[in-house]
């Protein structure tokens, strides 16, 4: 098994974060490029980045302004069963830890480097835009 895991601190409140990270609206500001569900655990995810990646996954993890998780349930056959989510902490009332984890990849192999990669690549324009208000249209994204 392999886990992409990532650290940050964002200049924005433990809320907008939780946010951004957990919501149908914060995911497609930064991820997804449409996407649907309900923030409880439980819930279900529609996570749609192209006709050929109409991907679903289960809250499995939900704890407001704290931690955030989804297992991935419909998508490419190496993500399958692997949890994608985030510890959050908040270090003042406007700055937050962020931890990241994509974890349970099958191995270390092409798709996981890209995806580390990609990962770096989502999350500082997540960041960008929790504290600058920037947008980048979703077919830009990995262009940043």
């Amino acid at each position: 098994m392999a886990d992409i895991i990532q650290q940050l601190m964002v200049k924005a409140p433990v809320s907008r974060v939780f946010q951004a990270m957990s919501t149908p609206a914060g995911l497609d500001r930064w991820w997804t490029k449409t996407s649907s569900g309900t923030p409880e655990e439980g819930g279900e995810y529609s996570l749609f980045f192209g006709p050929d990646y109409d991907w679903r996954a289960r809250v499995t993890k939900y704890r407001v302004n704290s931690a955030f998780e989804l297992e991935i349930t419909k998508a490419h056959p190496d993500w399958l069963g692997t949890r994608v989510g985030c510890e959050l902490q908040e270090e003042a009332s406007d700055r937050t830890s962020l931890r990241f984890y994509h974890l349970g990849w099958p191995d270390e192999n092409e798709h996981w480097r890209v995806s580390c990669h990609c990962w770096a690549l989502y999350l500082r324009i997540m960041r960008r835009n929790l504290e600058h208000g920037e947008n980048v249209p979703y077919e830009q994204r990995l262009d940043v």
